[in-house]
């Protein structure tokens, strides 16, 4: 069932961006609507339970991101975007707190720690211009993303680039929103591809990942359940 999910995944994704190249404003919406589900469905289906305390907050981090990627075409303008960048929030703290308990082996490599530093200070530099009002909100969720995607390095190899790629996703929003020269053909296209390619790879990393170990018979029998 995992792979199936998996498949559906893929084909939706694929239809999704052929929506947004082609301007199907209906079909793009419909299926931006289901990826994450699907996604979501396919973690759980990888999974068996009882479920890690990692995959748990993966979970709950994709259902974040389902809402970010529907509840915001309710509003319009500023509201629209506030609405989306509160719920992305939640979604970059949930995976920031699922994956704290790797900070070990992410935090320490310093030339990726460097780097993403590096990066948010020039994002921050090219958008603060022309964010005006909306600068400290941005701010606040460059950081989260950020320490997102320096956590991740710590998991598995996979959540590393989808950490690296989800951030390059959110950069590409922000630039769209507030640098006038920015004006790339379908920009819509490059910010959901590399979407949801980091999302895929995030969750393929944690699907990946080697569980905790599970007690002998040995040491169940010395600790008797409650």
């Amino acid at each position: 069932m995992a792979r199936g999910l998996r498949l559906l995944f893929a084909a939706l994704a694929l239809a999704h961006l052929a929506a947004q190249l082609t301007g199907a404003g209906r079909a793009a919406t419909v299926t931006q609507w289901l990826l994450m589900p699907v996604l979501a469905a396919a973690v759980w289906s990888a999974t068996g339970g009882p479920r890690e305390r990692l995959v748990r907050l993966v979970l709950l981090a994709l259902g974040f991101s389902w809402l970010g990627d529907s509840v915001p075409s309710l509003f319009d303008g500023d509201t629209r975007f506030l609405t989306m960048v509160g719920l992305f929030l939640c979604a970059q703290i949930t995976y920031s707190v699922a994956f704290w308990p790797s900070w070990r082996r992410s935090v320490p490599r310093w030339p990726v720690s460097a780097a993403y530093v590096l990066a948010f200070g020039v994002l921050l530099a090219l958008c603060a211009p022309g964010a005006g009002g909306l600068l400290v909100p941005v701010v606040c969720y460059g950081l989260c993303l950020t320490l997102m995607a320096l956590l991740a390095a710590g998991v598995h190899p996979l959540t590393c680039a989808g950490g690296a790629v989800f951030f390059v996703s959110d950069g590409l929003i922000a630039l769209d929103a507030f640098a006038d020269w920015y004006a790339p053909p379908v920009p819509g296209f490059w910010v959901m591809a590399t979407y949801l390619t980091g999302q895929a790879l995030i969750a393929a990393g944690v699907v990946r990942r080697p569980g905790p170990p599970r007690p002998s018979g040995r040491d169940t029998a010395r600790r008797p359940g409650r």
